[in-house]
């Protein structure tokens, strides 16, 4: 049996430690006040250079300075982009969704489709068999359904997760493609696929059109201080955000910033957002959960706040909108009227336009050429994927693109975009 000892027995061990303690510390002033070329603050400075030395040096503790990011592929003369899109939609918007997609669609893309919880089953199911059933969707296998619907407010933050979601199944599912594009089903296209991949092809493609600025204004009081609830997020109905009596401080742990909700964004950055090496995406996507309308800022702010993205960043969205001045909830309506303002744009799409507005027959016939009978555009993909006994189709070169006069005009937009006065000095600010 143990025996607990004797309290005398231990009375020598404090005063020897305290001991100790004062001679060390008597010796170390005595030594470092000796010495004119030592003070309290080289000593600081030492350790502090002993601590960044060793962040520096092979044996570093922190892994964050090995993660970076990986080297961009340098791109053959004339490859061909792949693009990735997500289009959206809510109740009553299955048939516009069907035809974006068609007036979208490529072999060489890759999409994913959503209606929203708030569209029927027997719409959403509607969907999945148009595309299960079409001949050209099945054979090639590039556009996927979302059947597990989320529940989406425009104004919260469950349209950012529902475009996070969609980002992730297109990496997990073929990431083989260049930029990310989102859509919604009252979006339509104003030039042909193969005029876009024709005029991207010569592009870098790091490159990220997302139109953006950090002078939030007015948005600062309505937008940034309120706290909002989005009901999204825990409800299988959909209703409108609604406000906590509270507000709170403007973030100052990085710079806000706001723009279009629409934007192409690079691969690299979209690996950037949802793997999440370095806590930034999480960490302003956990500010943006309160946040009203979180899709005109989530993305802005993270890039802009992302030293190796920042500089990445082209001030445009890709889109004609026709707006109030200022600016309200939604733009207006697109109609025949708007048709040549749109085609001058140089734009590669355009929204609002309600469903099945003749302005859209227009564009079919004028800009698209989209075939009456299939409803695809027939590029240069067309012929050949019939005359293929497989799925492989693959587009090698721009010598398989057909592009027409929307690529000549998408090319102004964007040669003057990337040559504006000041380009490289404006990005992010």
């Amino acid at each position: 049996m143990e025996t607990k000892p004797a309290p005398q027995q231990r009375r020598w061990l404090v005063p020897l430690l305290v001991s100790l303690l004062l001679c060390s510390l008597l010796i170390s002033v005595a030594l470092f006040s000796s010495s004119p070329s030592f003070s309290p603050r080289t000593l600081l400075f030492l350790s502090l250079s002993q601590i960044r030395s060793s962040l520096h040096g092979e044996n570093t503790l922190f892994v964050e300075s090995k993660l970076i990011l990986p080297p961009i592929p340098s791109t053959p003369v004339n490859a061909v982009p792949r693009l990735a899109y997500l289009i959206s939609g809510s109740a009553g918007d299955g048939g516009s969704l069907r035809r974006t997609l068609k007036a979208l669609y490529h072999p060489a893309n890759r999409y994913v489709v959503h209606l929203d919880l708030e569209a029927s089953p027997v719409e959403r199911l509607e969907l999945v068999v148009a595309v299960r059933d079409d001949r050209i969707y099945s054979r090639v296998g590039n556009v996927r359904v979302i059947e597990r619907a989320n529940l989406v407010t425009y104004r919260g933050p469950t349209m950012v997760a529902n475009t996070l979601h969609a980002a992730a199944i297109l990496l997990k599912e073929g990431g083989d493609w260049d930029w990310f594009i989102n859509l919604s089903a009252s979006d339509y296209p104003l030039v042909t696929q193969d005029d876009l991949l024709y005029t991207l092809s010569s592009l870098p493609r790091q490159l990220n059109f997302i139109e953006h600025t950090s002078d939030i204004g007015w948005k600062e009081y309505q937008r940034a201080k309120p706290v909002i609830i989005d009901p999204g997020l825990y409800s299988l109905h959909k209703s409108d955000v609604f406000w906590i009596t509270e507000k709170r401080s403007v973030a100052t742990a990085y710079k806000l910033f706001t723009g279009s909700a629409w934007m192409m964004l690079s691969h690299q950055f979209i690996e950037f957002c949802i793997w999440g090496w370095d806590n930034l995406p999480r960490t302003v996507l956990m500010y943006y959960a309160n946040f009203l309308s979180s899709p005109e800022g989530y993305f802005h702010t993270v890039i802009c706040n992302a030293p190796q993205f920042s500089n990445t960043t082209v001030n445009h969205d890709l889109h004609y909108i026709s707006w109030d001045n200022p600016p309200k909830q939604h733009p207006h309506f697109l109609t025949l009227n708007d048709f040549s303002q749109m085609v001058h744009s140089n734009a590669p799409f355009a929204r609002k336009f309600p469903k099945e507005d003749p302005v859209l027959d227009q564009i079919d016939r004028e800009l698209l050429s989209r075939n009456a009978s299939d409803g695809f555009v027939h590029g240069g993909w067309f012929d050949r994927l019939n005359n293929v006994n497989d799925s492989s189709y693959s587009v090698s070169s721009v010598k398989d693109l057909r592009p027409g006069p929307g690529a000549e005009r998408l090319k102004n937009l964007i040669t003057g975009l990337l040559t504006a006065d000041g380009f490289n000095e404006k990005h992010c600010i």
